[in-house]
């Protein structure tokens, strides 16, 4: 036990003394907090003017075309077509819509022309579209006889209320909220084992490649030193996250609080409104998404996240010693890290695919109890309510699969660890595990 523990102290003191790791340990939320502010600040600038020019030779729609921030219509009915079709090659004009007359509206709505050097949006098309479509629809309701006031008040707006099987009210858009807060710990699980996994292959193949493993193997077990490697990575892993959480936090409170700097995109005037707009309409929904919120297994979440977090971490570490140990270099190693990665991406698109339409569907529960994916599934499912039992089930499997890895692993790390300049092939790795 001694042994192990210097180890971990050898492997944690080695990580945070390294110049790489202080240097990124501190520049890191740094980064993040610059990229935040710049796309703010990108957010906050005006998009290019952009003219239109309308060839309307109906008279009728041109009107209907509005200006804004982004798009200035100008009506140039008047002015010759093939005038205008030379503005656009010149680039005086953004586009030119041409609307050929045509007292057939059917026939219309299929000879509609943009002309533009540029392929425009889709949300500018489908906005152009939608005028065009809103007036022609309006002028058939009249040729009918229909009385287009009489038939915009006859249209329902049907807003179905929820309702939960003891009468409580529900909330729409409550399990996109729970799927984001478990999605959130999910990838952060995830974030940290791809990370620190990779460094613990990292320092297993430079020991190995300057030889020193064999210097330390006569001293120590292959396993206690793979587990050493493996506790005191993570431990100098969780120290890093700290550090990024705090100063990330601290940063993010001055740019915003003292500078006035805003984070990340902002809406625009007109978005923002809409949203102000919304939260009066909501009124009271507001307190009660509150509510939902904090009736939510805070408790259970959290401490999932830990165990998850730290049996995650340890299963797949295992892997990755195991195939720092049998190879020489980071480029053998590339082909058998994707088995290993693959599960983790497979969890992420479970859950964000399965979980938040069926959360306790057969997909879902399935792969929350597999315990390749089940750090990643059963992080995205425990907002949605768990029972304890499949929490259980699923922990002590993740854990007990943990063990047999390491085992395996430990077979692969001693037989690899003493072995150069020779890639290994599956066949061969299979063989390690009888010696």
């Amino acid at each position: 036990m001694s042994k192990l523990l210097l180890i971990i102290k050898r492997e944690f003191i080695a990580k945070v003394r390294n110049k790489s790791f202080i240097v990124m340990t501190f520049l890191s939320p740094l980064l993040f907090v610059g990229i935040g502010v710049f796309v703010g600040y990108l957010s906050q600038m005006k998009a290019d003017l952009k003219t239109i020019a309308i060839h309307d030779e109906t008279g009728r729609f041109v009107n209907d075309f509005k200006s804004d921030d982004e798009y200035k219509y100008l009506n140039l009915s008047n002015v010759d077509l093939k005038v205008l079709k030379d503005s656009i090659i010149s680039e005086s004009y953004e586009g030119l819509l041409i609307i050929p007359k045509s007292s057939d509206n059917t026939a219309l709505q299929k000879s509609i022309q943009y002309v533009s050097n540029d392929s425009p949006g889709v949300m500018f098309v489908e906005d152009i579209e939608d005028v065009i479509a809103k007036r022609i629809t309006a002028e058939n309701y009249q040729k009918q006889g229909l009385d287009t006031l009489k038939i915009n008040q006859s249209k329902a707006d049907v807003s179905i209320k929820l309702n939960k099987a003891s009468g409580e009210t529900a909330l729409k858009g409550l399990n996109e909220i729970k799927i984001g807060i478990g999605g959130a710990f999910g990838y952060l699980i995830m974030m940290f084992i791809v990370i620190y996994g990779n460094m613990v292959m990292r320092s297993v193949i430079e020991e190995k490649t300057s030889r020193i493993i064999e210097v330390i193997i006569s001293s120590v077990k292959p396993f206690q030193l793979m587990m050493g490697k493996i506790i005191g990575t993570s431990l100098a892993g969780i120290l890093q996250f700290l550090i990024w959480a705090l100063l990330g936090m601290t940063a993010m409170f001055i740019m915003s609080s003292i500078f006035g700097v805003q984070m990340g995109a902002t809406s625009s005037a007109q978005t923002q409104e809409a949203m102000q707009m919304a939260q009066k309409g909501m009124g009271s929904d507001i307190q009660m998404y509150i509510k939902e919120l904090w009736n939510l297994p805070i408790a259970t979440i959290l401490i999932s996240f830990i165990v998850y977090f730290i049996g995650g971490y340890f299963l797949y570490s295992s892997f990755y010693a195991s195939i720092g140990a049998a190879v020489d270099n980071e480029t053998d190693s590339q082909q058998f890290l994707l088995p290993i990665i693959m599960p983790l991406i497979l969890g992420v698109y479970i859950g964000f695919f399965t979980v938040i339409n069926d959360p306790h569907g057969t997909v879902a529960t399935v792969f929350s109890m597999i315990p390749l994916t089940s750090p990643i599934v059963m992080m995205m499912r425990i907002p949605f309510g768990v029972p304890w039992w499949q929490i259980a089930i699923s922990m002590t499997l993740l854990f007990g699969t943990f063990i047999g890895v390491v085992w395996f692993a430990s077979k692969i790390y001693r037989v690899g660890i003493l072995m150069y300049g020779k890639k290994p092939t599956w066949k061969e790795l299979f063989k390690w595990l009888k010696y």
